[in-house]
């Protein structure tokens, strides 16, 4: 039995581990940075070390400062969780040189399926169908660009060493097939130390489902079904869910059978994940899937698996790790639907960017019975730029897919999160959507359904809210307000309506609101919504309030902050403040500046000065968070000055590029 473990992580896995471990009565040692001083899964372990810097290159991924915590606190066993360390095979030799138990697989099966080539080249030996494509070692640009030709577009460039969605470019036509290489080739250096590729065959209308195998060191294997992944964006999982809707007898029994072959080709040993690309162009078959890789460790979406199961993965793979053996196959049995999503620090209405910055408020959902929060940070702490930006993964139990998915929109609807901001009004789009919820799945599915996704920067509703929040409610309690007295935009001789001028994000927004006995219809912008069977409560600071809003029920509340008002409706947190004339310039003038959204390194810059730029155009290329964003053109014109170059660090707000003024052409 292992006395103490110590987690090589942070955030939401390392508190996830810990809450097991510690349930097992095993004493649990933490690792921080310098960032995380202060962190949950810090004061949450018996003991912590710190080691070193905010970079985790310069902490949580130097394998001899977790080897020496470990040694300094007596720990006889490392949890690598996910990322960092966890599918390194240099680390699980290490612990294992120094008589640590690493809870993972064996480094031979890390490294046979580490490099999606030779685990390809594996996995046809072993009998698991594989893509087709092109796997060799040459990596001349234009023997890869032949191949792709020869295996036919669209086709799918993949680091070799990659995951996690990094490395990964999808490649529609010849023509640009060498950009897109060139792209791959420096995202997966800088992300993974390698830079060689693998071109595949794209399946067109793909799905992703994978299978939950389990090894141990008496050489058997058994799975815990399958999860689909199918919802993603640049190839980041967004919604997660097992069973995998679709799923027959037939297809669940071939493919789990070929995970468990692909397990004992490598003689694994604890929690792993095979992942396979499905054809979704039709029903699921038993020869339409196609082996992309294993993972050796445990996976972020592990919970739906435990929901569905009744199974903790954690205490399985501590078990094992000491000596342990896997359950019997006829003991493992499916209960139910279960549906993960993943609450980032990201702005979806701004393309996507990170959020960084400090949660002056973290409502997250209660945890227990059917719904699940794993989170790894509080209220008060701070989102950094130096680490993945995930929240929280909030996770639903039902008896049936549709219940699950409600649930979870449910549970996004108890969402507070600001001043950061996060793509919680995208998840439950995306969990309440028609084609979602009739199974019509696809890795392609978000894509192609982007525009009715993406909350707009300011939904009527939520304007609505915050006017009658600001006014005091005057025009809904109708008895006590005298249309002459009230300083609120009533006229006489036309409709009784209010309206209220704010700005949201620097922007000026007028909402305008029609009162039409117990019926409102609120116009913010273009967009038009309408509110019925609205119910007011008060609250210690604000505001509830309830309404019928185009025809589905929802709830929000409003309190006072010191922006202005805000408002949290369905995910979304928007905060309506007064406008200023200087504020109002500011922004007019904004369409001329490129700023940097935030902290990063400047990839590449694309233009200079006297260059005329188009609405839209890539201008200048940072790295921030771990991944590539592009700045475009706010609008056409002459490029005036240029305040960056390739290598430089901006901090957030710095000016990048600067358009000349416009010129009034009909003066």
């Amino acid at each position: 039995m292992i006395k103490t473990l110590l987690i090589a992580n942070r955030g939401e896995i390392a508190c996830r581990v810990m809450r097991t471990a510690q349930r097992m009565g095993i004493r649990t040692v933490a690792v921080y940075s310098e960032a995380d001083a202060d962190a949950p899964h810090v004061r949450m372990a018996d003991t912590a070390v710190a080691i070193g810097p905010a970079p985790a290159a310069e902490s949580y991924l130097v394998a001899d400062k977790i080897i020496a915590a470990a040694k300094e606190t007596g720990a006889d066993a490392i949890h690598p969780g996910y990322g960092f360390l966890s599918e390194n095979a240099a680390f699980a030799e290490a612990c294992a040189a120094n008589g640590i138990i690493f809870v993972g697989p064996p480094a031979s099966a890390i490294r046979a399926m580490g490099l999606k080539d030779r685990a390809k080249a594996l996995m046809e030996e072993a009998g698991v169908p594989v893509t087709p494509g092109y796997h060799g070692d040459n990596q001349d640009p234009e023997l890869l660009a032949e191949a792709a030709g020869a295996i036919g577009y669209p086709v799918l460039i993949k680091a070799v060493a990659g995951g996690g969605g990094k490395g990964m470019r999808k490649v529609e036509k010849a023509e640009d097939f060498a950009a897109a290489l060139e792209s791959c080739k420096r995202e997966s250096s800088k992300s993974f130390g390698d830079d060689r590729v693998l071109i595949e065959k794209f399946i067109v209308n793909p799905r992703h489902i994978e299978v939950q195998v389990f090894g141990d060191s008496r050489g058997r294997v058994v799975h815990m079904f399958e999860r689909d992944c199918s919802l993603q964006r640049r190839h980041q999982k967004v919604i997660e869910e097992a069973p995998a809707p679709g799923m027959t007898p037939g297809v669940r029994a071939a493919m789990c059978s070929a995970a468990i072959n692909a397990a004992r080709a490598v003689d694994y040993v604890g929690a792993g994940t095979v992942e396979f690309i499905v054809d979704g162009s039709g029903p699921l078959r038993e020869d339409g899937f196609f082996f992309m890789e294993m993972n050796t460790r445990l996976q972020v979406e592990h919970p739906v698996t435990e929901m569905v199961t009744g199974l903790d993965l954690v205490e399985l793979q501590l078990k094992i790790a000491a000596g342990g053996s896997v359950p019997e196959q006829d003991d493992i049995h499916l209960s139910g639907h279960a549906m993960e999503a993943r609450l980032y620090a990201e702005d979806p209405a701004g393309g996507f960017l990170p959020s960084t910055g400090p949660l002056h408020r973290l409502d997250l959902p209660a945890s227990g019975g059917s719904l699940r929060v794993d989170t790894g940070v509080e209220e008060g702490g701070e989102v950094s730029l130096h680490y993945d930006p995930m929240i929280a993964k909030l996770i639903a139990h039902a008896p049936t897919r549709r219940e699950a998915a409600h649930r979870l929109a449910g549970m996004i609807d108890d969402l507070v999160v600001w001043p950061v901001k996060t793509n919680a009004g995208f998840l439950r789009r995306a969990a309440v959507n028609p084609d979602f919820l009739d199974e019509k799945l696809s890795t392609g599915f978000i894509e192609e359904r982007i525009d009715g996704l993406i909350p707009s920067a300011v939904e009527p509703a939520d304007a609505a809210f915050a006017t009658l929040a600001v006014l005091d409610l005057r025009p809904v309690i109708a008895a006590a307000l005298d249309p002459f007295d009230a300083a609120d935009g009533w006229r006489l001789n036309g409709d009784p309506h209010l309206s209220c001028r704010f700005e949201v994000g620097g922007e000026p927004v007028e909402a305008v609101l029609k009162l039409e006995g117990e019926r409102i219809e609120v116009r913010a912008g273009d967009a038009v919504s309408v509110l019925e069977g609205l119910e007011v409560g008060e609250m210690f600071e604000g505001y509830s309030f309830e309404a019928v809003v185009d025809g589905e029920r929802i709830l929000a509340h409003c309190e006072p902050v010191d922006d202005g008002m805000l408002v949290a409706c369905r995910g979304r947190v928007t905060v309506f403040a007064e406008p200023h004339p200087e504020a109002l310039a500011d922004a007019a003038e904004a369409g001329g500046v490129i700023k940097a959204p935030m902290p990063g390194k400047v990839l590449a810059v694309n233009i200079k000065p006297g260059d005329s730029v188009t609405r839209g155009q890539a201008l200048v290329v940072l790295e921030a968070m771990k991944m590539e964003h592009a700045l475009a053109a706010p609008r056409d014109g002459v490029i005036a000055e240029v305040s960056v170059e390739a290598g430089g660090q901006v901090g957030e707000g710095d000016i990048l590029v600067t358009l000349a003024e416009e010129v009034d052409e009909a003066a």
